[in-house]
């Protein structure tokens, strides 16, 4: 079976891949398409540290071939798109209705791959760059016929993370003010949040201007290649700014263009040891830094709504999917994806 595995020192495609069968509460999912992410590339940098060797990959969609003991809402033949949650069900947060809390959802690579008859990790529960795939019944999420295998490999990802920032975690309301900070793939996900929830004025902020018209499709009403433009658009500054490129730096930006009682939302990821400095005199009018995990979503709902709203014709997904590429050229979709030059590029397989 083919895959790609990093083993600390380069990302290579392997074909000796193999994987063991679902047990109870399990799904064996073969792989049709899987979104190149850059939580991805911060595995192979370092920035997010990971036990290797693994099978890289989260964001996917394919068809189920099979399902272990108790597995009822998903049987053989089914489409599914995949999400990197692997909560329990059982505990206070997923109670809650917070399943992105769930201990069992955070920090526990499973081992279901095997190569040279040694274990192989499991990247975020998913490892979607590969044939097939061994998830929790949870992460599997029935999808129409009718949406693409590459569009709705990106669900499970980069739209729970954006469009579920804006109406989970932030809670943009009608007529309110949002700014951007990057355009790249979860930064569009913003935009379209945004534009779902009605915000008045959506300002994307991205140095690249060649990402300009993407950005307005997706629902930004301005455009600048500076942030130090933004209070011209909005004077009194924006009552919600996401930041989605991770760095610490642009932190302190976002804060410091919010309006009384705004919020700053950080969903770019930094290195670990990264630290952001502000001054905490600007936060005294009621403003608000808020961490988000996966765009605070429900998956199993989520997923499912936005498929919906793609079938009305209100959530762009096929317009993510820049390039499409065999998972044989990973090499040069990484590549592509780190400078910028797709939205999303999806490998297929």
């Amino acid at each position: 079976m083919r895959g790609v595995v990093f083993d600390g020192e380069r990302a290579e495609v392997a074909d000796d891949l193999g994987i063991r069968g679902p047990g109870p509460g399990e799904v064996l999912v073969r792989v049709m398409a899987a979104g190149l992410c850059h939580s991805d590339l911060s595995v192979l940098d370092g920035t997010i540290p990971f036990p290797v060797p693994v099978v890289l990959g989260h964001e996917g969609a394919g068809v189920v071939e099979a399902v272990g003991a108790g597995v009822a809402h998903v049987g053989p033949g089914d489409r599914v798109s995949l999400s990197t949650l692997a909560g329990c069900g059982a505990c206070a947060e997923c109670g809650r209705g917070r399943p992105t809390m769930c201990p069992a959802s955070i920090g526990r690579p499973g081992r279901p791959f095997t190569r040279a008859g040694k274990p192989v990790h499991q990247f975020a529960a998913t490892s979607a760059f590969a044939q097939r795939t061994l998830v929790r019944a949870v992460q599997a999420v029935r999808i129409p016929d009718r949406v693409p295998f590459p569009s709705a490999a990106l669900i499970g990802c980069g739209v729970l993370t954006g469009v579920g920032a804006v109406l989970n975690r932030a809670r943009v309301a009608l007529g309110d003010t949002v700014v951007v900070i990057g355009a790249g793939g979860v930064g569009l996900n913003v935009l379209q949040g945004a534009r779902l929830a009605g915000a008045s004025a959506i300002v994307a902020v991205d140095t690249n201007p060649a990402k300009e018209t993407t950005a307005r499709l997706f629902g930004a009403t301005h455009f600048l290649t500076s942030a130090d433009a933004v209070r011209e658009v909005l004077p009194q500054g924006a009552q919600h700014v996401f930041e989605c490129v991770g760095r610490p730096g642009l932190v302190r930006r976002a804060i410091d263009l919010l309006d009384r009682h705004g919020q700053a939302v950080l969903l770019g990821v930094p290195a670990p040891a990264a630290e952001a400095t502000f001054l905490p005199a600007s936060m005294f009018l009621d403003k608000a830094v808020l961490g988000c995990r996966y765009g605070s979503s429900r998956p199993q709902h989520d997923i499912a709504l936005y498929a919906r709203l793609y079938e009305e014709g209100r959530l762009l997904l096929d317009e993510l999917v820049t390039r499409t590429y065999p998972v044989e050229d990973f090499a040069k979709a990484a590549d592509d994806a780190e400078h910028g030059r797709v939205a999303r590029a999806v490998l297929t397989f």
